[in-house]
């Protein structure tokens, strides 16, 4: 009788939650390994949960008595029912230990039969929550298009009626499983992916994780380590009633490098990552109702600083010198029609000095004996000078300060205050301007500017790149007055391409 022989066709479908990678795999320790051990062990107990242990339920107690005897000598013998096992990861959480216990057990032991790709998707995700600065995320906008944009004959009234519509109508509606069926329909005949969907637990946002591997008509056998290379994840986070999406932006390893020179299109991060970016405003179109991508050059660390620049808040449009209204600095609007000295700067200071004084007289008064020695100094030593935020001898702020300090809360609005919720951990900046040559006629529009080499590139790092900035302008380095708005915050970009000092918009998508 012959023998029957399996064939593998390719196929278009997705990867299932239910695709086991070996434990023995040694990435999956170091996968594990990044999570600290409380997060371990709720990730464990989260698993066994009743909606989640169907799925991949952990390895019990076989019936064959030749295997029960097997068992013993293990280091993590198998557990007769559901509720031993969890019934041991809780006693792991009520009692001190390692995490490389946890891990130990879980590869080794309850699910020594294999990881599957959603119980990695759960811990790659429970990360992001535990630190939610380990990615770098770009922020980009989704902007609906008009069909009859193009229209002559539209009639004024039509068009006004179109330029007041509501924000909330600018924003795509999204259900979760359709979102993800549209986009797989979109990239499914160059990649071949596995999808998981997931509400933060910290911050208003959904996290969509993709994993991409080569396309279904090559070789489907992969290596094992490859389902937990970084370099073919991409996440993207949708915050609620927003139109903008943040995609994380993926770092190229050695090994992805030589594999992208080989031609496989999925092991390229950067075209992985224009694939899916692409993808996303066609899987949200619906007929009349078509979306676009549109840059907004931000890129941070931290999600709140995305969500505060880039997101459902006041403070989307008003950063810089007009944070001091979305903030509730002041009271007052902009837009306020009546006279412009209802609100004055030096009354916004005269109560920050209130306040600052205030403090220290407390601390004046924790310190007697400190300021009482301070004062028996001899009166004709003076004050060390060279501090832009000098005081007078009655504690006042000197003239020449008080009036920097107007000028620097003029620019920068509550922007790189010490109360700030949205640092920036890196600026770049390139200048265009070539000295001594004459610009080219057509060389101000966007699209020739992404493509000229910078005459100057500066980078800016920290953990609050404008705070820096703000705290040079009060200290007298720079002149906040002469300092263009991409320095400020109120552009609120990370990247900037500037020309005769304008920042142009430059489509680098």
């Amino acid at each position: 009788m012959a023998r029957s022989r399996t064939v593998r066709a390719p196929t278009t479908a997705s990867l299932p939650n239910s695709l086991r990678i070996p434990s023995t795999t040694p990435s999956l320790s170091k996968t594990l390994g990044k999570l600290s051990r409380p997060a371990l062990l709720d990730l464990a107990i989260s698993w066994l949960e009743d909606r989640n242990v169907e799925s991949f339920p952990p390895y019990l107690q076989p019936s064959d008595t030749n295997n029960h005897d097997n068992e013993e000598t293990l280091p993590y013998p198998a557990a007769e029912t559901l509720a031993e096992v969890r019934e041991a990861y809780i006693d792991l959480r009520d009692r001190k230990g390692g995490k490389q216990e946890i891990i130990e057990r879980i590869l080794e032991g309850d699910w020594r039969h294999g990881i599957t790709l959603r119980q990695l998707a759960m811990a790659d995700l429970r990360y992001m929550d535990d630190r939610p600065a380990s990615l770098r995320w770009t922020a980009m906008e989704l902007v609906r298009l008009n069909d009859d944009a193009t229209s002559k004959s539209k009639s004024i009234r039509d068009a006004i009626a179109i330029a007041s519509e509501d924000w909330s109508a600018n924003i795509p509606r999204i259900q979760a499983a359709s979102f993800v069926k549209s986009l797989h329909a979109e990239i499914a005949p160059l990649v071949k992916a596995h999808y998981h969907l997931s509400r933060s637990s910290t911050l208003p946002l959904t996290f969509l994780r993709i994993f991409i591997i080569d396309s279904p008509y090559q070789t489907p056998r992969h290596q094992p380590e490859i389902f937990t290379d970084a370099t073919r994840i991409i996440y993207i986070a949708f915050p609620d009633s927003c139109p903008y999406f943040y995609t994380s932006s993926i770092t190229t390893s050695n090994a992805s490098d030589s594999n992208s020179r080989s031609g496989s299109l999925a092991t390229d991060p950067r075209t992985l990552q224009r694939l899916v970016r692409e993808a996303i405003p066609k899987a949200l179109s619906r007929p009349h109702q078509r979306f676009t991508l549109k840059p907004t050059a931000l890129a941070a660390k931290n999600l709140q600083t995305l969500l505060t620049l880039r997101g459902p808040g006041r403070s989307t449009s008003s950063n810089g010198a007009f944070s001091i209204f979305a903030d509730a600095a002041l009271e007052g609007s902009p837009l306020d029609p009546r006279p412009s000295n209802t609100v004055l700067a030096e009354e916004h200071m005269r109560g920050r000095e209130s306040i600052s004084s205030m403090h220290d007289d407390k601390e004046n008064h924790t310190h007697d004996h400190d300021n009482a020695s301070k004062s028996a100094r001899p009166a004709n030593k003076k004050r060390p000078s060279g501090s832009g935020t000098a005081a007078m001898p009655d504690g006042a702020l000197s003239p020449d300060s008080k009036k920097r300090r107007l000028a620097v809360e003029s620019r920068f609005g509550t922007v790189g205050c010490s109360v700030t919720p949205a640092p920036l951990d890196r600026l770049d900046i390139r200048l265009l301007d070539t000295p001594g040559a004459e610009e080219d006629a057509n060389a101000n529009t966007d699209r020739n500017a992404a493509n000229l080499a910078p005459a100057v590139s500066l980078t800016f790092t920290g953990s609050d790149v404008i705070g820096g900035i703000r705290k040079l302008a009060e200290l007298g380095v720079v002149d906040p007055e002469r300092m263009p708005s991409w320095m400020t915050g109120e552009d609120a970009v990370s990247t900037a391409f500037v020309r005769g000092g304008t920042r142009l918009h430059v489509d680098r998508g």
